[in-house]
């Protein structure tokens, strides 16, 4: 079976694929590992697992994606940022994630360390994600590259065009696929994807999405990536903001309408922002399974 991310796309096939992070606690282990238990069921084509700023989680983000794929069998993609990193470091990380049996990589920049207001590059390392792509490929060209994209714009991006001009640099140093930041408005991905093709950016677009459990949720979120949030959504999270169940109610059924647009739109899938939770994300893929659209 071709390990390759990218080999997933090919026969048209709608890509399913779950987002994880290290978790930094026994409870939160438990959480992880109960969470991927509950998925395993809607056989994801793969899971993906965070990369903390300044590889503050380089050792978790491995542990965790073994345990991700000898417990359960998944295709598992880590995370790598060049924050903090020398390019030996990097090359230290990379032979690692080649013994663990990782082949593909989420490629990105990485946000500063905490406390720290702007990106600043180790002294022999590198400075954009569109680096990091092509320092893999020359040197580990086996790899399958993700990279983010952002349908919004990145936040420290100039311009949309601008941010357009870096995507296509990073598409043209190797990366196999885009995976989108979260969005709750979808024509803001067709149109992302339309502008991604005019700039001959041909590579899969596989847009990411969140259910959004409550209002502090989703205000929180979206001040830390820019997404907006639609007046209708916010609108009926907060009227349902001290009931838990409630709210989670309206996230999922919001999260299942963009699902099933974007799928039936031409999307050649869908990737989820769980945090690590299983009750929304069963609710969500049974809702999807019944509907017949994963």
């Amino acid at each position: 079976m071709p390990r390759k991310i990218i080999s997933k796309f090919a026969d048209g096939r709608k890509v399913f694929s779950v987002e994880f992070f290290p978790a930094k606690t026994e409870e939160g282990a438990r959480q992880i590992l109960r969470t991927a238990h509950s998925l395993k069921a809607y056989n994801p084509d793969f899971v993906s697992i965070t990369y903390g700023a300044g590889g503050s989680t380089r050792e978790r983000t491995i542990e965790y994606g073994e345990l991700l794929r000898d417990l359960f069998d998944y295709e598992v993609m880590p995370h790598l940022t060049c924050v903090g990193h020398s390019k030996d470091d990097l090359v230290g990380i990379l032979e690692r994630f080649q013994k663990s049996d990782f082949h593909n990589i989420m490629t990105l920049r990485g946000d500063p360390p905490k406390g720290q207001t702007d990106f600043k590059p180790h002294p022999e390392g590198l400075a954009y994600a569109s680096d990091l792509v092509a320092f893999i490929k020359e040197r580990f060209p086996d790899f399958c590259l993700g990279v983010g994209g952002y349908p919004e714009k990145h936040p420290e991006a100039s311009d949309l065009q601008a941010d357009l001009a870096n995507l296509k640099i990073k598409a043209d140093a190797g990366a196999d696929f885009i995976t989108t930041q979260l969005f709750f408005r979808n024509e803001l991905y067709f149109k992302f994807v339309d502008n991604c093709r005019a700039l001959g950016i041909e590579i899969p677009v596989l847009p990411g999405v969140m259910p959004a459990l409550s209002f502090d949720q989703v205000k929180r979120f979206c001040n830390f990536c820019g997404a907006d949030v639609p007046r209708e959504l916010l609108g009926k999270l907060e009227l349902v903001k001290d009931d838990e169940v409630a709210s989670q109610a309206v996230g999922v059924e919001w999260a299942f309408k963009q699902i099933r647009e974007l799928l039936d739109k031409g999307a050649p899938g869908v990737h989820l922002y769980i945090l690590n939770r299983s009750a929304a994300a069963v609710e969500l893929m049974e809702k999807l399974r019944s509907a017949n659209a994963l």
